[in-house]
């Protein structure tokens, strides 16, 4: 799973140092690297590794070939991903239209959300952290863990 939030700096090439934690998550995947896309959910990116994407594609076959949405996921995920392999040091190259998109310059936010991961510009991140803390302060009742199964004493 990806977890924690991480800041680390772009250079003027747009190369970035992906978590170590990160890349150990997708480590063993198919592919040496990440896949990235611009988020249709806001002025930040979105990405995974080849495991994410094979589930976006299952859930997207199961939607009706001619919905409108379909179309819309295939494009926005599959025809806008990236896919960005490790260099020897664990970088990779954000492409100009990614890094716009999010409004990065010199500094990147990883933010882990389990199976995927968001990168964010770190002020537009800040801002959207404390609006995420004070929601998740006033909707706390509707996260519910799971009824434990009769005989599990965990």
């Amino acid at each position: 799973m990806f977890v924690s939030t991480t800041t680390n700096g772009i250079d003027a090439k747009g190369r970035v140092s992906v978590p170590a934690d990160f890349r150990a998550t997708v480590s063993g995947q198919g592919f040496p690297g990440i896949y990235v896309w611009r988020s249709f959910n806001g002025p930040f990116l979105e990405g995974g590794g080849q495991r994410l994407l094979e589930d976006y594609s299952d859930a997207i076959e199961d939607m009706d070939p001619y919905d409108p949405a379909r179309t819309a996921f295939e494009r926005v995920i599959f025809g806008g991903a990236k896919a960005l392999s490790f260099d020897s040091t664990g970088r990779v190259s954000l492409p100009k239209e990614l890094i716009d998109h999010a409004g990065l310059d010199k500094q990147a936010v990883f933010i882990g959300m389990g199976k995927r991961f968001e990168i964010w510009d770190p002020t537009a991140h800040a801002d959207q952290a404390e609006d995420d803390l004070a929601f998740a302060r006033d909707n706390k009742s509707a996260l519910r863990r799971p009824s434990r199964r009769r005989g599990d004493e965990s």
